[in-house]
């Protein structure tokens, strides 16, 4: 028998054998409208799938996450039936779906317009239209050899022949047949909304040695609404690109004379980084914290006992030889706090410490996927390590978890989910270690009453972690902080700390990154916040704003004050028509514009204006203050 689960929740048994197809037709005519394939125990699969002896099947509605996925799959599909059509002496290689869409790879006569890409869709629209259904074949490894071989299909050939499976599958739509594991939708119908986007240049396999393909990137979402909605949310992305933003701004550069991938703070955005840094530090402080600073580089010899130079050399910088000795830069700290740590003995009762820097790290990361300040080659990490005993650990993962919430929290982020990522198959450390381990990581996710999701084996293979994402304005997931245990280091650099045993026991070590880095947390603020810092944050708090020449004395007063007081101000005394300065500080999103004339000089006020809410008219001194003085206080 099989086992089928309902969307209500209800149960039902089958016997073993009939297709999900047949399963269907029992249903009701609506809820059969909406399901597009099977989950059968953990894999997805097609409704024409028999169902095995012993399973759970779950019915795949568009509304799950996964049917998105399969859609994008199959409209791919429909998308490499469009262009053998158009393009018969096209070669086939590979088309999955991706995170935003799918993309299809092809080896054609000649180069790709856009307008091969209004032609493609037509095509796709007729396909669609024809509603051919997705047909699964299994055929033997040899055959499949053979026939590839028999159509052209190179690039299909060398995929099978590293496959080890004795069959393999195909599906068929209409005249087009490919090489595919599936699933697919019931048929092409299914596939109404839809957009291509782009065509690009892809290597075979990845690798520059082999064959230049034209990829052609889309979207697909099962109705209209859904795609337009979408399109929207590019366009606003577009409008909030940091790289955009940065160059309008005055924020940040990357210079080529310098190397791609590292960043040059101009004085703005120098000032947002030194108040997220002073604000960083501080909160820190008050969390029991004490920082530590360490050196760029450090001998090999450290790298070969953390294992980096064995599993991460890749991604880092190469060695330079000072007097008989190589030299690495670092691509992480946590060697050199577990250096301090290991400066000394230890006893119990000094632990648990936490030992946070700002320490700057350099990466390898290839010029393809660099991506302004989200993707760079050298950066500032906000690092900490926490060194704790067994019975201490379930209270510092507590203690950090919230501690990450709250200071996201006071950048404004206000949306969270958590994942927790559990031991893999391959891994260090024993079973009552990443046990307890879990545990506590899981305990503390559910204290805070977020929605989280287990990612079952996706720990490293050193220990288990929470990787903890914000939504921005946009709704769009960031990766920020990080809660991750080591089982690996402290087993490699043999530490430990005396009990009151007297003897030798290693302790927990957990590393914690809280905004990732400053550069891509700062990248993440400028899209979040469309470059409109708030108060607290924003470079130029105010900008004062003399009518004439003659209230430049004036103005200069009020600038001084402001400084005197601690708000970043600026002075524009430029010989420009007053409206037009006024609008050149909206454009810089400068929170106050401060405007001074005549009778504000005579009564030692100022005309207020704000980037959110235009004239306010004339405010005192002592008013103007109070207010901003709040607004940075409160981080509003």
């Amino acid at each position: 028998m099989v086992k089928i689960v309902l969307p209500d929740g209800s149960e039902k048994m089958v016997e073993d054998g009939i297709t999900g197809k047949e399963v269907l037709a029992a249903l009701e005519p609506a809820l059969r409208k909406e399901v597009i394939c099977l989950q059968i125990d953990d894999a997805l699969a097609d409704l024409g799938a028999s169902l095995p002896a012993g399973a759970t099947v779950r019915l795949v509605r568009r509304t799950d996450p996964a049917a998105l996925e399969v859609l994008r799959h199959s409209t791919a599909h429909i998308m490499a039936q469009a262009v053998k059509r158009l393009f018969p002496e096209a070669k086939l290689a590979i088309g999955p779906a991706i995170e935003n869409g799918f993309y299809y790879d092809f080896d054609l006569p000649r180069a790709l317009t856009p307008e091969d890409l209004t032609a493609i869709e037509a095509e796709m629209k007729k396909i669609v239209k024809e509603d051919y259904p997705f047909v699964r074949e299994e055929v033997a490894k040899e055959e499949a050899l053979t026939r590839l071989a028999a159509e052209g299909e190179s690039y299909k050939v060398e995929l099978v022949k590293e496959l080890e499976e004795a069959t393999v599958s195909f599906y068929r739509q209409g005249e087009f047949v490919d090489l595919c594991r599936g699933p697919h939708l019931p048929s092409t119908r299914y596939a109404k909304a839809f957009k291509l986007t782009s065509i690009a240049g892809a290597y075979w396999r990845g690798d520059s040695s082999r064959p230049m393909l034209q990829r052609i990137y889309g979207t697909a979402f099962f109705n209209r609404e859904e795609l337009e909605s979408y399109f929207k949310l590019l366009e606003e992305a577009k409008k909030r690109d940091h790289r955009k933003l940065g160059r309008e701004l005055d924020l940040f550069s990357i210079n080529e004379q310098i190397g791609a991938g590292l960043i040059l703070w101009h004085p703005k955005g120098g000032r947002i980084r030194q108040v997220i840094e002073d604000f960083w530090r501080e909160e820190h402080v008050k969390n029991g914290y004490e920082l530590v600073y360490t050196p760029h580089l450090g001998r090999s010899v450290l790298w070969e006992t953390s294992g980096h130079l064995g599993f991460y050399q890749e991604n880092m910088y190469g060695g330079m030889e000072v007097e008989g000795q190589e030299y690495r830069i670092k691509p992480m700290n946590c060697p050199f706090h577990i250096a301090i740590y290991q400066s000394r003995s230890r006893s119990y009762r000094e632990l648990p410490f936490r030992w946070a820097e700002l320490g700057t790290v350099y990466r390898y990361e290839r010029s393809g996927v660099l991506h302004g300040l989200l993707r760079v080659r050298g950066f500032t990490q906000d690092d900490a390590h926490i060194f704790c005993r067994p019975d201490q650990m379930p209270e510092e993962i507590d203690r950090v978890l919230a501690f990450c919430l709250k200071m996201l929290q006071a950048f404004g982020f206000k949306e969270f989910k958590l994942y927790l990522a559990t031991r893999p198959e391959k891994s260090v450390g024993t079973e009552e270690r990443w046990a307890a381990a879990t545990e506590a990581l899981q305990a503390a996710i559910e204290k805070t009453g977020l929605p989280y999701a287990v990612d079952e084996g996706g720990g490293a293979f050193y220990g288990p972690k929470i990787d903890l994402k914000i939504k921005d304005a946009l709704g769009r997931e960031w990766q920020c902080s990080t809660i991750q245990f080591d089982f690996n280091e402290p087993e490699r650099f043999d530490l430990t700390y005396k009990g009151p045993d007297g003897q030798d026991h290693q302790p927990y070590m957990i590393h914690r990154a809280l905004l990732g880095s400053l550069e891509r947390f700062f990248g993440i603020l400028i899209e979040n916040y469309e470059g409109a810092f708030p108060l607290w944050l924003a470079p130029v708090q105010a900008i004062v704003l003399p009518v004439l020449p003659e209230n430049q004395e004036y103005a200069g007063e009020i600038y001084d004050w402001l400084r005197a007081n601690g708000i970043r101000a600026e002075l524009d005394s430029r010989n420009e028509k007053i409206g037009y300065r006024i609008r050149e500080a909206q454009l810089q999103k400068i929170p106050y514009m401060l405007v001074v004339g005549s009778k504000e000089a005579e009564t030692g006020q100022v005309a207020v204006r704000t980037r959110r809410e235009g004239d306010l008219g004339v405010w005192s001194r002592a008013e103007l203050l109070a207010r901003m003085q709040e607004e940075i206080a409160t981080k509003s």
